[in-house]
């Protein structure tokens, strides 16, 4: 394990732009298709003019800009290394984007994002997650033999897992990072106590195949808004964090120890509790694992981020809500209702319904005030109207999104625009 910088194979995500499209990008201009990404987006095609269809979500590249330089220059000003979770936009153009601004790693989830990151070259990957497939072992093992510049780190919270990663990774030549999770009741995953996890430890560095690296957990699990109950369960999580590191610290058998929480909704907690405090003796690199920030949203995050509505950060820019859907209004059954094509294939609506923020018409757009969305069918949104409602038949409104986690992998292609103008498109692969 290094300080070294988390590096992407520049190459492969370049590639990206030279992929043809066609009717398979569902909401790109007919008018397109032949062309590859890149040189669609050096056209600069206009969002309403150009033939895009409804429903379609874009991005702002202006707000993505903002929450790069935000969240980058925050982490660096608090001690904190930043692995963005990728598993909220799995856009490798996006993730480039993340590692240019400092990123010191990138974080997933699953099998199938690890294969998709070290397929763009992601040279530094925290898994967050036990990893005991042993296919998917097996496939790591080859990795780490043939790239010797690529770090990786998975969690393990029960003995059982250590045996069976053990036993998968036999025959492997470099041992697998691993770092001790902690759980809590009613979270999620995570030993429980300190005793089961000195029990983890042991094992780990009896295990030929692993070394244990440091710890690592997820508060956001355990609370849901932006309460002074919540940020107290929070903290007492966190603490119990700082706790059983130091604990653990003559287990550990990497030259730095990894301490790792992770989330988009109390990473000012996290720079309170894991960035002092620790013996001089005990080389921590405290990493932050939000992934959400990057986009915001018009819901969730923008009520509990710490530089969302309600900001408890002070003298940093607040988050910009960079996530938007456009729809047709397609049916006006009553003054008092409005049928979108925008449904539940199309956006979130797991954690808050989308707000609608604007209309455009003959190349006008103006603001919406007073307009709800009551609920959301598999291809239709409901709009209630209040009476002086403008809209007609034909209509395009702009939704604000809330929990961008559930949006992206909707989308395989995503235009990046600056006002009306599409200046590039974002690939997901999911």
């Amino acid at each position: 394990m290094t300080s070294s910088e988390c590096r992407m194979d520049a190459a492969s995500v370049s590639a990206i732009d030279d992929e043809r499209l066609d009717w398979r990008f569902r909401s790109v201009p007919s008018s397109l298709w032949g062309l590859t990404i890149g040189e669609a987006a050096r056209l600069r095609p206009d969002l309403f003019n150009s033939g895009f269809l409804a429903p379609m979500v874009v991005l702002d590249s202006r707000a993505l800009d903002h929450n790069l330089r935000t969240m980058s220059d925050w982490c660096a000003g608090h001690g904190l290394r930043l692995a963005p979770h990728g598993k909220t936009t799995m856009a490798p153009q996006l993730f480039a984007r993340q590692v240019e601004a400092g990123a010191w790693g990138l974080t997933c989830a699953t099998a199938g994002h690890l294969r998709i990151y070290r397929a763009f070259g992601v040279s530094r990957i925290v898994f967050a997650n036990q990893l005991v497939d042993p296919a998917a072992l097996r496939w790591l093992a080859t990795e780490l033999e043939r790239d010797a510049g690529f770090e990786f780190t998975c969690w393990v919270d029960s003995v059982r897992a250590v045996e069976l990663m053990t036993e998968a990774l036999r025959d492997a030549t470099r041992p697998v990072d691993v770092l001790v999770e902690l759980g809590a009741d009613g979270g999620r995953t995570g030993v429980r106590d300190e005793a089961g996890a000195l029990a983890i430890a042991d094992a780990v560095r009896k295990s030929p195949a692993l070394r244990l690296a440091g710890t690592g957990g997820y508060e956001g699990a355990l609370a849901h808004d932006a309460t002074a109950r919540s940020r107290d369960t929070v903290a007492a999580y966190l603490r119990r964090l700082h706790a059983l590191t130091i604990a653990l610290a003559d287990s550990f058998e990497t030259e730095q120890v990894i301490v790792t929480a992770g989330g988009s909704a109390y990473f000012d907690q996290i720079a309170e509790e894991l960035t002092t405090g620790w013996p001089a003796e005990l080389p921590v690199v405290p990493v932050l694992r939000s992934g959400a920030y990057l986009t915001h949203d018009d819901g969730f995050y923008r009520r509990i981020s710490p530089l969302g509505a309600h900001p408890r950060i002070t003298g940093t820019p607040l988050l910009r809500s960079a996530l938007r859907a456009w729809a047709e209004v397609t049916s006006k059954p009553s003054s008092e209702l409005a049928l979108l094509t925008l449904g539940k294939r199309d956006i979130s609506f797991d954690e808050g319904l989308p707000e609608p923020r604007s209309y455009q018409r003959s190349g006008v757009t103006a603001e919406l005030s007073g307009h709800t969305v009551t609920k959301v069918n598999d291809q239709h949104t409901f709009l209630a109207l209040p009476p002086d409602s403008p809209l007609e038949v034909g209509d395009r409104v702009c939704f604000g999104l809330s929990h961008p986690c559930t949006v992206f992998d909707k989308w395989p292609l995503i235009p990046l625009v600056d006002g009306e103008n599409v200046t590039g498109f974002v690939r997901t692969y999911f």
